[in-house]
C-alpha cells in the first residue's frame, strides 16, 4: 500500500442549509454531470474554489461513511461514473468555542477541519505491519484485552508449542472469542461461597429450566436465539427470488424465536450508536438462526440514574456524579434514539418495553457508603420472529464448502468490544473504550437480511449455516462458523472501507450489518445473483478445509495472521473461581437497607394523594410517549397488540402480540419484567418478582398451553467481584432457576453482563444494582383475542382484584420494600413481595386464562397487572385513555393503607356482570375479589384502611402528572415547542370514526386473479410485505419489484395494471426521503422508460404509501401533466419521526381507490419523519384525498397545511399518501377499534378492491 491515496479532483458543493457537500472523483465532471449532482444535491451550488475557508465538522478523511458508500451508490444507479467519494462538512459558529476539544463531534467518526481542500479525502498512513508478541502482559495492557494471568500463561504456553511467537492478530483474536463477554465464564464457573463450593454453575441452574420444563422448545442454547415449537400456518412470500415473481402463499410448521441482547457498555460510552448496534445485532442474532429465520417485533429496555429534569423531585435531591461521558438524561434519549432509529430503518417494529431509573445511597450504621445507581447503564434490545421447523438446526459444513461474507465494508471501529465490555466502565483510557464502540447502517442490515430471507424462504434452503457478526467481528463469526471442520479464510477478499487497517484491525474490528454464511459451491452462484438484486455486498471469503484449523491468510503477499488450531483458539484455560460471602445480617451482605419512615397508613388522605402523584411521576410508572411517539410499532402489517391504547392512544399496555401469517389468527405474545430494587433486598425474591411481573404482563392474549407453553430469556447484569455481590448473584440464579422450575416455565436463551460497576477518576465506585430482566414469549392462540388495559364505561361491569399470592388482612400482606413509592422517598426498604407458594401462583395463571378465554360469551372486557406504582396505579391507568368514565373501589376488607402503593404480583379484571358467575366458577381454587365498579365522572374513589378512610383522586388531573415526565424528556429529545403542543393536545384529540353506511366488516378473498399489479421497492423499503398483502387480500395477482429489474430490465411493467410504490427508507434517506430512489428511476433509460411507459397508459393506477408518497411527489407523479407544480414532501415540523395511530377523514376527491370511503372517519397508522405536504401553488388547486381529522400537532402528525394526508391526481387514478392503510386491514391491526366485534376486515380493504373492480371494467 502507498503512503500516500489520493482522488484526482474533488469538488465542493454548499447546499441550501449551509453544508458542504465534498464529491471525489476519478474523472472531471461533464456540465450534465454538474447539473445532475445540483438536483441530487437538492439544488446545492457548486463552489469554483478550489478551498472551502472555515471549521467544519466532517468524517476521517481515511473512513469511507456509510452515508457516503450510500451516496456514491446512488450516483453509480443514476449512471453517473467515476465518483469514488462523497461527504458532508459541517459549519461551526466561528469563536463560538475556545478549543477544538470543546465542539460537540463523535470522535469514533468525524473530526475537525480548520479549511476544506483538495486533500481532505488523501490518506497519509500505512497500515500496521503485524506484530509479533513475546511480552503479552505488556500487549494485554497496551490493547486493554483484559486477559487474566491464567490466560497469559496459556498463551505462553501455546507459543511455545508451536515454536514461534504469536501475532498480534491471535492474541487479540484469543481475547475476543475468550472474552468473559463471548464465554460467559462466570456464568460457566466454579462458585465457592463461605467455602463452600455450590454443586451447579450458574449455566447448569439455568439449563436445569429446560431439562426439567422442555416444554415447547426446539433449540436452546446451541444458537444464537432459541426456538420454540409455534403454529402450522401460511407465509407469503414471492414464487422466486433472483428475479420479479408473484407472491404466493405457502403452508409451513413453524418455530418462534425468542431472543434479548444487552449492549450495557457501549450505550454507556456512546448512547446512540451503542443502543442502535445494539437492536441490529439482536435481530442478526435472530436472522442468523437455525439456516436463518425471520424477525418480527422487538422490545427495549432502558436503565440509567435519575435524569434530574425537573425541579421539585425530592428523590433527585442529591447533586449529580460527575459523569464520565453522558449525563442520564441525555443516554436515555440518545440511546431511544438510536435504538429506535435502527428499528425504524430496517423495518422491525418495537412493540413492547419498560423503563427504570434508580440511585440510592446507603449509610451503613460504621460509617460507610454504599453507592447504587445505574451510572453503567442497561440497554435491553430483545424481539420474536419465526422460521421454518425444518430449518431450526444449522447443517454441518463439509470440506470444500464455500464460505461466505455478506455486508458492509470494514472500518476501526468496535475493536475490542468484547473485552472491553468485560470489565468496569473507566478502568481503560477513554480512548480504548471509544474505540469500542460500533456503528450502525441499518439499510446495509436490511439488504442482507432480504438476501438471507429469499434463501430461506424458497422449497429448498442453501444454507448450511449461517452465523451473525457482533463481539469480536470476523474473529467469532468465522471461527464459531467452522467451528467443527475448520476453514481457510483469504484476508484480501474482505471488503475493506479504510485502506489504513492492519489485518489485525481488518480481522477484529466489529463493524456491523454482515453475515457469514456457509453454503455448497453449487449453490453459491444463486445466492449471489440474490444478492446482486437486492444490493447486498457478497463476497465468498474462503472455504472450509475439514483439517479443524482457522488460518486468515493474505494471499496477495502471502502474510499470514492467524494460523492456529480451533483447539488452540477457543483455548483450555482453567475454569473461573468466584468466591463470595452469603449476607450477614441482610439480604445484600452489608447489614441490609433502612425501613421506610412515612407509609400509607400512617398517611391522611390528602398526603396519600401527594405520594400516588409523586410516583406517577417517577420514569418507571410515568407515560412513555416520549418513547413511543418516536418507533415504528405497525410496519409489517402483523402487530396485534403494541403500546398505546384507547382513544387517547396512551402507552399503557405492557404486552405485545405481533401475527406470524396475513390471514391466521395464531401469533407470538411477548412481555417483559424485571425487579432490582427489590432484588437489593432479596435477590432470590427479586428474581421471582420479574418473572411474576413478566408473566402478569403476557396473560393477556391466549397462550398455547397456558404457563407451560411459554419459554423466558434471561438476561444478568450484575456487579461482580465487589463486595457480597457474587454471593448474591449465585442467590439470584438460584431463585430465578427453581421458580421456573416449580411453576413449569422454562428459560433456553439469555446472556449475561457481569461488569456493572463504574468507577470514576476520584476512586469513586457505584455499582448498578444487580438486575434480571426477563422477556417471556409463547404462542397466541388467536391475537384476536387479546385484551388491552383500558376500562370499559359499562356500568354493568365489575372491577375484581386478583392477587396471584395468598394475602390476609393488614399491612402484614403489602410489604413496600422496592417499589416505587420506596424511591419516591429515597428509601429501599426491608421488605419486599415475594411469591411463597409457586404452585398457587401457577394455577393463578392457568385458572385466569381459562376463564378470560375459554368462558363463555367472552366476559372479560379489560385487563391490566399490578406492578411498578402498586395497585392504585394500575386502577388510575385503566382510566387514562379514555376522556370520561371513572370508578368505585371498596378495599376496606383488606384493612390496608399500604396495598395501594405495594407491587404484590396480581391482576385487575373487567368482568360483564351476566358472565361473572361462570367466569368466577372458571378460576376455581383462585381467591378473587370484587373491589369495585366503573363510575361516571372522572374521579376515581377508593374507600380504604382499617377505618375506611376514602380517597378521591381526580383522573385528569393525575393523568397530568404521569404525562408530564415524558413532556420534560420530550422536551429535550424534540424541542419545548412541539413537546408543549404534544402535552397540550394528546387528552383533546381523541380517536372518533365514522364507517360507511354500506361497510359491514364482511369479506371473503376472490379466488381468481385477473389483474396484475406490482410492489415496487428500493433498497432500504421495509413496508413491501404488508402491501403486497394487501392487494392480495383485495384480489390482484402481485408481482415482487426490485428497482434494479427495473433499471436492468428483467422488469418492464408491461403487463401491470397497478403499481405501489411502497413504505420505508430508501437509501437510508441519504440525500433526502426518495431522492436516491428517484435518481435510479429518472437517471437510467431503462427503468425511466418503463416508468413513463405505464404512466401513458390510461389503464392503469398508481399509489405511494409513505416512502412511496415522498418518491411520488419527487417525480411529478401525483400531477404527472404539470410536474412542475408538484407538492414536495418536507421535514416534520417536529423534526423528528412520528409514530401514531391517527383518525382521518376521507374527503371528496377524483381518488378511485378512495371513491366509496368518501366522507368516513377512520384510524389509521402513520410512521415517518418527512411528511409534510408543501405545496408550491394555492392548496385550493390540488386535489386533496385524504386529512387528519386534528390540524394541531400531535393529531397532523407532520405540520402539513391544512391537515392534508394525501393527494390524487386530477383524473383520479394516482394516488400519494403518507399514512399506511396497508398495515390496518384487520381489526386488530387497529391500536383502537369500534365495538364491532363481528368485523373480519376494515374499511381500509376498499381501497385496494376499489382498484381492482375499476381496472377489471377498463
Amino acid at each position: 500500500m502507498t503512503a500516500k491515496l489520493k482522488l484526482i479532483m474533488v469538488y465542493f458543493f454548499r447546499s441550501p442549509e449551509g453544508q458542504i457537500i465534498a464529491v471525489g472523483s476519478q474523472t472531471a465532471f461533464s456540465a450534465e454531470t454538474i447539473q445532475t449532482l445540483k438536483w441530487l444535491f437538492s439544488e446545492a451550488e457548486l463552489l469554483q474554489e478550489h478551498t472551502v475557508p472555515g471549521t467544519f465538522i466532517g468524517p476521517r478523511r481515511e473512513m469511507i461513511t456509510p452515508w457516503s458508500t450510500a451516496a456514491v451508490e446512488i450516483t453509480q444507479n443514476m449512471n453517473i461514473s467515476g465518483i469514488s467519494r462523497i461527504e458532508e462538512y459541517f459549519p461551526v459558529e466561528e469563536c463560538r468555542y475556545a478549543s477544538d476539544a470543546e465542539i460537540p463531534h463523535d470522535r469514533m467518526l468525524q473530526r475537525i477541519y480548520h479549511g476544506l481542500d483538495e486533500d481532505i479525502f488523501t490518506i497519509d498512513r500505512q497500515p500496521e505491519p503485524i506484530r509479533h508478541i513475546t511480552d503479552f502482559e505488556a500487549y494485554n495492557k497496551e490493547e486493554g484485552l483484559a486477559l487474566s494471568e491464567d490466560e497469559i500463561q496459556y498463551l505462553k504456553a501455546l507459543s511455545d508449542k508451536l515454536g514461534r511467537p504469536l501475532t498480534d492478530s491471535e492474541v487479540f483474536g484469543f481475547s475476543q472469542v475468550n472474552s468473559e463477554h463471548c464465554r460467559h465464564k462466570i456464568f460457566n464457573g466454579k462458585f465457592i461461597i463461605d467455602g463452600v463450593e455450590k454443586e451447579s454453575s450458574l449455566f447448569k441452574l439455568i439449563k436445569k429450566t429446560s431439562a426439567v420444563n422442555p416444554g415447547r422448545i426446539v433449540s436452546a442454547y446451541k444458537d444464537n436465539c432459541a426456538f420454540i415449537e409455534g403454529p402450522k400456518l401460511r407465509i407469503f412470500h414471492p414464487a422466486a427470488a433472483a428475479r420479479p415473481s408473484f407472491f404466493k402463499e405457502e403452508e409451513v410448521k413453524t418455530v418462534i424465536s425468542l431472543k434479548a441482547e444487552t449492549h450495557n457498555f457501549p450505550t454507556t460510552v456512546e448512547p446512540f450508536n451503542g443502543a442502535a448496534t445494539g437492536s441490529g445485532g439482536e435481530i442478526r442474532d435472530r436472522i442468523g438462526g437455525g439456516k436463518g429465520s425471520f424477525p418480527i417485533a422487538g422490545t427495549a429496555v432502558y436503565m440509567t440514574s435519575y435524569p434530574r429534569i425537573d425541579n421539585g423531585r425530592e428523590w433527585e435531591a442529591r447533586p449529580p456524579r460527575k459523569w464520565l461521558y453522558q449525563t442520564p438524561a441525555e443516554i436515555l434519549v440518545k440511546a431511544s434514539n438510536g435504538a429506535s432509529d435502527f428499528g425504524n430503518k430496517f423495518g422491525q417494529p418495537l412493540i413492547c418495553g419498560s423503563l427504570q431509573t434508580f440511585e440510592h445511597t446507603e449509610h451503613d450504621p460504621d460509617g460507610a457508603e454504599r453507592k447504587y445507581g445505574y451510572d453503567k447503564v442497561v440497554m435491553l434490545a430483545g424481539g420474536v420472529g419465526f422460521a421454518k421447523m425444518a430449518d431450526a438446526a444449522k447443517d454441518r459444513p463439509s470440506k470444500g464448502d464455500d464460505i461466505i461474507l455478506l455486508g458492509g465494508d470494514n472500518y476501526r471501529i468496535g475493536m475490542g468490544g468484547g473485552a472491553v465490555s468485560s470489565v468496569a466502565t473507566g478502568e481503560y483510557d477513554n480512548s480504548i473504550e471509544l474505540n469500542a464502540i460500533q456503528r450502525a447502517n441499518p439499510e446495509m442490515q436490511k439488504r442482507v437480511y432480504n438476501a438471507i430471507r429469499s434463501v430461506a424462504e424458497k422449497d429448498h434452503n442453501s444454507i448450511i449455516s449461517i452465523h451473525d457478526h457482533g463481539a469480536g467481528g470476523h474473529l467469532n463469526c468465522l471461527s464459531e462458523l467452522v467451528e467443527e471442520v475448520g476453514g481457510d479464510i483469504d484476508i484480501s477478499r474482505l471488503p475493506v472501507g479504510d485502506p489504513t487497517l492492519s489485518d489485525k484491525e481488518i480481522i477484529g474490528n466489529e463493524s456491523q450489518e454482515r453475515m457469514g454464511l456457509v453454503m455448497k459451491k453449487s449453490d453459491t452462484d444463486e445466492l449471489r445473483k440474490i444478492a446482486e438484486r437486492e444490493r447486498a455486498p457478497f463476497y465468498v471469503i474462503g472455504e472450509v478445509s475439514g483439517k479443524g484449523n482457522f488460518t486468515l491468510k493474505d494471499s496477495r503477499n502471502g502474510d499470514t495472521p492467524i494460523d492456529l488450531e480451533l483447539s488452540d483458539m477457543f483455548g483450555s484455560t482453567p475454569k473461573t473461581v468466584m468466591h463470595g460471602s452469603s449476607p450477614e445480617g441482610g439480604a445484600d451482605g452489608h447489614g441490609g437497607f433502612s425501613n421506610l419512615e412515612t407509609v400509607p397508613s400512617s398517611m391522611s388522605p390528602v398526603e396519600l394523594t401527594d405520594a400516588i402523584t409523586k410516583v406517577l411521576m417517577l420514569e418507571s410508572v410515568a407515560c412513555k410517549d416520549w418513547l413511543t411517539n418516536k418507533v415504528d410499532r405497525s410496519v409489517t402489517g402483523l402487530i396485534a397488540c403494541q403500546q398505546c391504547c384507547g382513544e387517547l392512544q396512551l402507552p399503557l399496555s405492557d404486552l405485545g402480540v405481533t401475527a406470524i401469517g396475513y390471514d391466521d389468527p395464531e401469533g407470538i405474545a411477548v412481555s417483559i419484567g424485571h425487579a432490582p430494587v427489590a432484588a437489593l433486598i432479596d435477590p432470590a425474591a427479586g428474581s421471582r418478582l420479574a418473572i411474576a411481573e413478566a408473566l402478569t404482563n403476557i396473560i393477556w392474549t391466549p397462550i398455547k398451553d397456558n404457563i407451560y407453553g411459554i419459554s423466558l430469556s434471561a438476561n444478568w447484569m450484575w456487579p461482580c467481584r465487589n463486595e457480597g455481590e457474587d454471593a448474591r448473584l449465585y442467590s439470584a440464579v438460584q431463585g430465578a432457576s427453581d421458580f421456573a422450575i416449580a411453576i413449569g416455565v422454562n428459560i433456553p436463551t439469555g446472556k449475561d453482563s457481569m461488569s456493572m460497576t463504574q468507577k470514576y477518576p476520584n476512586g469513586e465506585k457505584v455499582l448498578s444494582p444487580g438486575t434480571l430482566i426477563i422477556s417471556a414469549s409463547g404462542e397466541s392462540k388467536d391475537v384476536r383475542s387479546t385484551l388491552r388495559p383500558v376500562m370499559r364505561r359499562d356500568s354493568d361491569t365489575t372491577l375484581i382484584y386478583i392477587p396471584f399470592v395468598h394475602v390476609d388482612k393488614g399491612e402484614d400482606s403489602f410489604p413496600l420494600g422496592g417499589s416505587a413509592y420506596a424511591s419516591t422517598v429515597s428509601k429501599v426498604g426491608t421488605r419486599t413481595p415475594d411469591i411463597s407458594d409457586p404452585e398457587y401462583f401457577k394455577t393463578c395463571f392457568n385458572s385466569l386464562q381459562d376463564a378470560m378465554f375459554n368462558s363463555m360469551g367472552n366476559p372479560v372486557m379489560a385487563g391490566h397487572d399490578i406492578s411498578a406504582g402498586g395497585l392504585v396505579t394500575t386502577l388510575l391507568e385503566m382510566c387514562f385513555a379514555n376522556t370520561t368514565g371513572g370508578a368505585d373501589i371498596d378495599l376496606r376488607e383488606f384493612a390496608s393503607a399500604d396495598m395501594l402503593l405495594s407491587e404484590v404480583p396480581g391482576v385487575i379484571v373487567q368482568v360483564k356482570d351476566s358472565g361473572k358467575e361462570e367466569f368466577m366458577r372458571n378460576l376455581g381454587q383462585v381467591k378473587a375479589y370484587e373491589i369495585g365498579r366503573p363510575a361516571q365522572g372522572r374521579t376515581l374513589k377508593v374507600l380504604y384502611g382499617a377505618s375506611g378512610q376514602e380517597l378521591c383522586l381526580d383522573i385528569d388531573a393525575m393523568r397530568d402528572s404521569w404525562y408530564r415526565t415524558s413532556y420534560l424528556l420530550d422536551s429535550i429529545q424534540t424541542g419545548e415547542k412541539p413537546a408543549s403542543e404534544r402535552y397540550a393536545n394528546y387528552k383533546k384529540q381523541p380517536l372518533t370514526f365514522a364507517f360507511p353506511k354500506h361497510f359491514d366488516g364482511k369479506y371473503t378473498m376472490p379466488s381468481e386473479r385477473k389483474v396484475k399489479a406490482a410492489i415496487i421497492r428500493e433498497t432500504g423499503s421495509n413496508g413491501d410485505r404488508e402491501m403486497a398483502w394487501a392487494l392480495y387480500m383485495a384480489g390482484f395477482a402481485v408481482k415482487d419489484v426490485h428497482v434494479t429489474d427495473l433499471v436492468s430490465g428483467r422488469e418492464t411493467l408491461d403487463d401491470v395494471q397497478m403499481i405501489v410504490f411502497v413504505g420505508g427508507f430508501s437509501n437510508a434517506d441519504t440525500l433526502g426521503s426518495a431522492k436516491g430512489w428517484a435518481g435510479a428511476l429518472l437517471y437510467n433509460e431503462k427503468a425511466r422508460t418503463a416508468i413513463e411507459r405505464f404512466y401513458s397508459r390510461k389503464d392503469t393506477l398508481s399509489l405511494g404509501v409513505c416512502n412511496g408518497c415522498q418518491l411520488m411527489a419527487e417525480m411529478g407523479l401525483i400531477t404527472p401533466e404539470h410536474k412542475d407544480i408538484s407538492p414536495k414532501m418536507k421535514h416534520n415540523e417536529s423534526h423528528k419521526y412520528e409514530s401514531a395511530f391517527v383518525g382521518v377523514t376521507v374527503e371528496n376527491s377524483p381518488s378511485i381507490l378512495l371513491s366509496s370511503l368518501q366522507g368516513s372517519k377512520l384510524g389509521i397508522w402513520v410512521a415517518h419523519g418527512e411528511g409534510r405536504f408543501s405545496f408550491p401553488r394555492p392548496i385550493e388547486e390540488y386535489n386533496i384525498a385524504l386529512r387528519y381529522n386534528y390540524n394541531e400537532y400531535p393529531g397532523n402528525p407532520n405540520g402539513s397545511p391544512e391537515a392534508v394526508a394525501a393527494v390524487c391526481s386530477p383524473d383520479g387514478r394516482h394516488l400519494a399518501m403518507m399514512p399506511h392503510p396497508e398495515r390496518c386491514l384487520r381489526p386488530w391491526n387497529w391500536a383502537y377499534y369500534p365495538d364491532r366485534s363481528d368485523d373480519t376486515v376494515t374499511p381500509w380493504i376498499e381501497l385496494f378492491i376499489n382498484g381492482r373492480i375499476w381496472l377489471e371494467r377498463q
